[in-house]
């Protein structure tokens, strides 16, 4: 399945990392040995937590100063960990186009979360992906 699938098995990643308050690297190889995935979809895994846990303040200062009338504990947890994974990408992958994070997050948000969260979770990225525009361009 690819990048699609390992966005997948790093949202549900870092929902139980965050859901036991364990970030550790035993609790990583712990995942992947209940889930099958590719090596290059645990690479990616790999890869995105580690970095993502590292930058963790900056993605959600990020996602905290586009949420209106929203605190990030509030968040609906898989919708807070759809939302930090592509927030990340936007940030720190410059190798993927922000519109297809976008559409991944909009995508997984369908098939894990609420009825109501695919249609959030993309007003919260094209807010994130319009102000990081109007920044870009203030350069």
């Amino acid at each position: 399945m690819g990048r699609k699938n390992a966005r997948v098995g790093a949202m549900q990643l870092l929902y139980s990392m965050e859901l036991n308050k364990d970030f550790s690297q035993e609790n990583i190889e712990k995942f992947f040995e209940n889930y099958d995935f590719s090596e290059s979809e645990q690479s990616y895994i790999n890869s995105v937590i580690s970095e993502l846990v590292n930058n963790l303040d900056s993605v959600d200062k990020v996602l905290s100063d586009n949420l209106q009338g929203w605190t990030i504990p509030r968040l609906a947890t898989v919708d807070r960990e759809i939302l930090r994974v592509a927030i990340f990408e936007f940030l720190y992958r410059k190798d993927i186009p922000v519109e297809v994070s976008i559409n991944e997050a909009v995508e997984i948000a369908k098939k894990y979360s609420s009825e109501e969260s695919p249609k959030f979770v993309n007003g919260i990225l094209a807010s994130i992906l319009k102000n990081l525009k109007d920044e870009s361009d203030k350069s």
